[in-house]
């Protein structure tokens, strides 16, 4: 997942550093190092995204696993109250 992760923000870097550049009618390549900063800038941004996707996952199923906990106490107390 990391590899393809990091091929999709170094596209998106590009594509956005191309883009930018057809808007003002400028050459396309017109500074490469712009394209190679765009590509890294892309690449860390969607490599933090997906670590962040998994740590909200991670996250919810501990409140899901917490609120199923505390639902199954509070019914037990009143099966017996």
């Amino acid at each position: 997942m990391a590899w393809s992760a990091t091929m999709i923000g170094a596209l998106l870097g590009l594509g956005t550093q191309m883009y930018s550049n057809s808007l003002r009618k400028l050459p396309y390549m017109r500074h490469p190092w712009e394209h190679v900063l765009g590509m890294g800038l892309g690449a860390v941004f969607v490599n933090q995204l997906v670590k962040w996707d998994a740590k909200l996952k991670e996250d919810l199923d501990k409140m899901l696993e917490k609120a199923k906990a505390a639902n199954e106490r509070r019914y037990m107390d009143e099966d017996e109250g």
